[in-house]
């Protein structure tokens, strides 16, 4: 996240960690805010609001799934209950089921993705238990297993005592927290692309699309950069990107992103059996970055925060703005 590099780079120097030979590239694919990182309208048809309908956002999700079955990339799919609970039951229930399906999973991102650095950790026990409520028995019907957990926002603890006691609280209710590496920063892009789309404008929209999957190159490449510098060697890599509209609008640009780099796709669990992610957590922070920092930080490594790309700002401008061009800034 862009918050991780601001923070690390205050911390972390130019690093002269060795850098392994190369080997096979692989990358678990997940998405949060399952089943729209986004507004979700009330009633039968969209709403005088920017949300999607029911309707709308079951159709997003099957789309999104048949293009990740088009590049043969399982992917794990991380609920918030809340959100679901938004949906119709007979929409929920196709999104359930296209997500339970041979090659998805589904994990629980809590109840109603409230940030852990506000909560005791009995407020985020309970946020834990109500996120499973539909996705334990659905997982249990296919026979597929509950494994992972992602917190919110990447927040796993801002203190030493909550970072132990979130991994506890995980533990106790059969979960392992599930990782991030590669963060592309896709919901800035999406909130300018939302504007777009709301406007009418398609020749913005694709400005900001193909914005997003220039930007994605490049933080592909920081990230397996970082994690080399820091590791030594290339982890299985953990894409971190959620269910909405820029993302369904061009996955199959960016899984092709992936394989031109030669990664192939592997499930989280697969990606998570790396031996990476199998080293104590020690590191407490209030922010939530990728686990290339987590681990700069816990093995003592000096790395450069501060040259992970920013998005651009006529991106981040347009999205936040009205009035604001579409437009990059001439030289």
């Amino acid at each position: 996240m862009r918050v991780a590099g601001l923070v690390c780079g205050l911390w972390l120097l130019a690093s002269a960690a060795p850098v392994a030979a190369q080997t096979e590239r692989t990358v678990a694919l997940t998405f949060d805010d399952l089943p729209y990182a986004g507004e979700v309208a009330s009633g039968p048809g969209p709403g005088p609001g920017p949300g999607l309908s029911s309707v709308e956002v079951a159709a997003l999700n099957a789309k999104l799934l048949d293009g990740l079955r088009a590049h043969r990339a399982p992917a794990m799919g991380f609920v918030v209950e809340k959100t679901l609970r938004a949906l119709s039951a007979g929409d929920s229930d196709a999104v359930l089921d296209g997500w339970t399906r041979e090659g998805f999973e589904l994990g629980n991102h809590t109840w109603s993705h409230a940030d852990s650095n506000r909560l005791s950790l009995d407020e985020i026990e309970a946020e834990i238990v109500r996120g499973e409520a539909s996705i334990r028995p659905v997982m249990a019907r296919v026979g597929k297993p509950l494994r992972y957990l992602r917190m919110p926002m990447n927040h796993t603890g801002d203190t030493a005592e909550k970072r132990e006691g979130v991994e506890a609280l995980a533990a106790r209710h059969g979960y392992a927290l599930a990782a991030s590496t590669i963060d592309t920063s896709d919901y800035v892009f999406e909130a300018a692309y939302q504007r777009a789309l709301g406007q009418g404008d398609g020749v913005c929209a694709a400005r900001i699309a193909d914005a997003y999957v220039a930007y994605s190159a490049v933080e592909i490449d920081y990230y397996a950069g970082l994690n080399v510098r820091v590791l030594g060697r290339a982890p299985a890599e953990v894409a971190l990107l959620h269910v909405n509209r820029i993302n369904v609008d061009t996955l199959d640009r960016l899984l092709g992103l992936y394989a031109a780099r030669g990664y192939r796709f592997v499930s989280l669990s697969q990606a998570q059996s790396d031996p990476a992610y199998g080293r104590p957590a020690t590191y407490a922070t209030r922010f939530g970055p990728m686990w290339g920092y987590r681990w700069a930080r816990e093995l003592g490594v000096r790395v450069n925060g501060a040259e992970e790309a920013e998005p651009p700002a006529w991106v981040v401008a347009y999205g936040e703005a009205a009035g604001t061009p579409c437009l990059a800034p001439t030289a």
